[in-house]
């Protein structure tokens, strides 16, 4: 609670903690006193709008500066209570943060999955395929329509069909599976190598509710493997190219010989200095060291496993060991060992693993956001309304003079709940089409926020839903930072088509930004921008500097296959 001078009059526990501050120390400042420059620019830009009855309320999602110096997102709703003479603010800021870090989780997991070198699947425990990559695709001949809905039973040999059943139990118990090599069929029938590794995906209880896939096609590395062991001349070559870690090794841990691939993946200058060393050096614990040597040595001609193996400096690395102990007679001599550096992978496979995590976080965090928006500020507004209808019975003289008022706030909340539904999701560009539905939006945000909103269209081929979007919400989230940084009252909107290619640029005069501080800055406008034109194959130019206005520049080819698509979706 607050009065018209931005003084706190009162504040509750909640705030204190998200501030990280005593209510003392709260009362004895202003509200704008707890943000950024910037984020208390705008906070107090609308607050004037406030006290000058301009409008109601407000809210705005904005950073605050605890007492420590970090800074927290939160969620700012802030609506005035009276028209008394010693009217009173009601301010009420919601902790947002992990949502603003789930959103960037999201982003980020949206990269790893589409630049993946590996087939990255989600299925439910019950084995039903939710999600299917482009390399998924590639390797099992499946499209992503033909793959979703259906059992992972399609791509498992009849033959292997308990071995599936049998991993799904395990993942349903809670158990990970990790690089578990098998057979897998294409569309085709083509037999393919694989290596599977397979998490679990729970809830906040603990309960599995799906499970990802990372699938590795290993046919060529089986084979190259196959021909590594059967010519000595081709091990000789992979030895002198350096193209992998080559090694010798005798029975009693000694390296015999070795390339410069073994030297350098192991952060050695020079192979000299491995020479005559014990293998346990390369180890963390001698029982990681007998453990490949008992696989070895146990009847087993080759072994092929991923090793934690310790560098110069001390830093692990990780590698893809294939290890073989050539026999003479009955008694194994030598061995013989190849070394691949796989520590870029097995980061990769840690953060999908975290990345997913956080993706099923997020969307609870989502709706849970949503919930809160429809309670916090559009449940209050009508509390508040039902107050001040209750007070009219008590003054029914007072009934003709408050119904425009009234009415007047009905129609407000009536149309920020379809503002909010709109945000969220746009039907009119189901309805509409993209074009006219970019436009309607743009009329729309004009008239929210007393702005004048330029927009040209020059475009004759149907748009496809995918790129539509894309445009649609890069338009959104431009239009938006617009309003909230650039100062200036107009905006102007291009879509264009020309040689094949959809042009969307977005530009105004205002105050500009510096685009590198902005990337490294907390916020996710640029980072989301960015990230959905990659998606469609596109390329996004942000031309921007302090003082100087911003033009966003979006180019997306419109290639036949996709017009294509949108035909036959229509």
């Amino acid at each position: 609670m607050e009065n018209f001078d931005g003084q706190p009059l009162f504040v509750n526990p909640a705030l204190c903690r998200l501030l990280g501050s005593t209510e003392e120390e709260l009362l004895g400042k202003r509200c704008v006193d707890f943000s950024p420059k910037e984020d208390a620019e705008e906070d107090r830009a609308l607050f004037q709008k406030l006290r000058a009855g301009s409008i109601d309320h407000y809210q705005l999602e904005k950073r605050y500066l605890r007492r420590d110096g970090s800074l927290v997102w939160g969620n700012l709703s802030v609506s005035k209570l009276s028209r008394n003479p010693s009217p009173l603010i009601l301010a009420m800021a919601e902790d947002i943060t992990d949502r603003k870090a789930s959103e960037d989780a999201r982003f980020q997991l949206a990269a790893i999955v589409d630049s993946s070198d590996d087939a990255i699947i989600s299925k439910t425990v019950d084995g039903v395929i939710t999600s299917w990559n482009k390399i998924a695709q590639q390797i099992f001949e499946y499209t992503e329509a033909e793959a979703i809905g259906r059992p992972i039973t399609i791509v498992v040999p009849p033959e292997l069909v308990e071995e599936e059943n049998s991993i799904l139990r395990r993942l349903r118990a809670g158990e990970r599976i990790e690089h578990y090599e098998t057979v897998r069929i294409s569309k085709t029938g083509r037999k393919i190598n694989v290596s599977l590794s397979i998490s679990p995906i729970k809830d906040a209880s603990g309960r599995t509710l799906r499970c990802a896939s990372i699938v590795r096609d290993i046919t060529g590395h089986r084979k190259a493997e196959e021909a590594l062991l059967s010519s000595e001349q081709r091990y000789r070559l992979l030895f002198e190219k350096n193209v992998a870690g080559v090694g010798i090794v005798s029975l009693d841990g000694r390296v015999l010989d070795r390339n410069d691939g073994w030297a350098r993946i192991l952060g050695y200058p020079s192979r000299e200095e491995i020479r005559g060393r014990h293998a346990l050096e390369f180890y963390f614990t001698p029982a990681e060291r007998q453990q490949l040597l008992d696989e070895l040595f146990d009847n087993q001609v080759l072994v092929s496993r991923e090793v934690r193996l310790k560098r110069k400096d001390g830093s692990p690395v990780w590698v893809l060991f294939n290890g073989a102990a050539p026999r003479a007679g009955h008694d194994a001599t030598i061995l013989q060992a190849t070394i691949v550096d796989i520590s870029e992978r097995k980061r990769a496979e840690e953060a999908l693993s975290g990345m997913t995590r956080k993706l099923v976080e997020s969307q609870e965090q989502e709706r849970a956001w949503i919930g809160r928006e429809l309670h916090d500020d559009i449940n209050q507004r009508l509390a508040m309304l039902a107050i001040e209808l209750e007070q009219l019975k008590d003054n029914p003289s007072e009934v003709g003079i408050r119904v425009e008022e009234l009415w007047k706030q009905v129609n407000d909340i009536s149309n920020d709940v379809q503002t909010l539904s709109r945000d969220l999701h746009s039907s009119t560009l189901k309805y509409l089409g993209v074009i006219a539905g970019m436009k309607s939006w743009c009329k729309e945000f004009g008239e929210r926020h007393g702005m004048r909103i330029d927009c040209k269209q020059d475009v004759q081929s149907p748009l496809p839903q995918e790129i539509g979007l894309c445009l649609f919400r890069v338009l959104q989230e431009a239009f938006h930072n617009a309003a909230k940084h650039s100062g200036v009252k107009q905006i102007e909107a291009r879509l264009w088509e020309e040689s094949g290619d959809i042009h969307l640029s977005v530009s105004d005069l205002g105050k500009g930004f510096d685009i590198e501080a902005a990337q490294d800055g907390p916020g996710l406008g640029l980072t989301s921008m960015r990230e959905r034109v990659r998606l469609v194959n596109g390329k996004i130019r942000i031309d921007s500097k302090p003082m100087g206005g911003t033009t966003i520049h979006v180019q997306v080819a419109l290639t036949s296959e996709n017009l294509a698509q949108q035909h036959a979706a229509g």
